[in-house]
């Protein structure tokens, strides 16, 4: 039988970890392919480059470099919180 901390954890990690990947479908697939052709006309550009199709070249691979950056970073706290840190 598992401690209570034990399957705290597992929740907390699944949890932490659908929701960066439902930010990363959301920013990659969304803005990316489906709000494309919309936020070319109605958002501003980014220098000379519509938003929509920066955020399809550029965008959606700084964010998932930031997401991964994010899941690290809460990683560690959540394995010092439950006891699972490697020091």
């Amino acid at each position: 039988m598992e401690k209570p901390t034990t399957r705290s954890y597992k929740v907390a990690c699944l949890k932490l970890t659908l929701i960066l990947l439902a930010i990363w479908a959301i920013v990659s697939f969304g803005c990316g392919i489906l709000l494309r052709n919309w936020m070319d006309a109605n958002l501003p550009s980014i220098g000379h480059v519509p938003l929509g199709f920066w955020m399809a070249q550029q965008g959606s691979i700084i964010c998932f470099v930031l997401l991964l950056i994010i899941y690290a970073i809460c990683m560690r706290r959540l394995d010092e919180k439950h006891g699972y840190s490697e020091e």
